[in-house]
């Protein structure tokens, strides 16, 4: 079975954005920058590169990021890359990779941070998207006809 499985840990770039699906499902969209730092043995000089990662988060978890992480946040994200594809409103076909993240939280290396648990029932009370799959060994798929925002 293959594994699709990433983690990466960087900054927030951006507020993350909080929206409701037609289903009433909370869909949360940040970026995350990932810096990676290395001294080049010819130049002994310090070189630096930047990638960015798109991240969407689903539920109660969608919610609670929006509630708690700001740009500028260190973040670590685990999930999985998923390519989507849409339709704009002027007939252009479009893609994007993105991390769809099973957990989003605080890095603690370099901050603290103050849990507060939410008692089960209460916050981020919409259900969970419909999921469907063809085959146990095949990845989950989300059914959402919505172009990303």
């Amino acid at each position: 079975m293959p594994d699709n499985s990433i983690t990466v840990v960087g900054n927030i770039t951006r507020d993350p954005e909080l929206k409701f699906l037609n289903s009433g499902q909370a869909a949360v969209r940040l970026s995350v920058a990932v810096n990676r730092r290395w001294q080049n043995r010819q130049t002994q000089e310090w070189e630096e590169r930047v990638s960015y990662f798109e991240v969407a988060g689903y539920g109660s978890m969608a919610e609670n990021a929006a509630n708690s992480l700001t740009k500028g946040t260190r973040v670590i994200v685990t999930g999985r890359l998923e390519q989507r594809s849409w339709e704009t409103e002027n007939g252009e076909k479009r893609s994007i990779v993105e991390i769809n993240a099973d957990e989003i939280a605080p890095s603690l290396r370099f901050a603290t941070a103050v849990v507060t648990k939410i008692p089960r029932g209460e916050g981020g009370g919409h259900s969970a998207p419909e999921r469907t799959t063809s085959r146990p060994n095949e990845p989950t798929t989300y059914n959402f006809d919505e172009e990303p925002f």
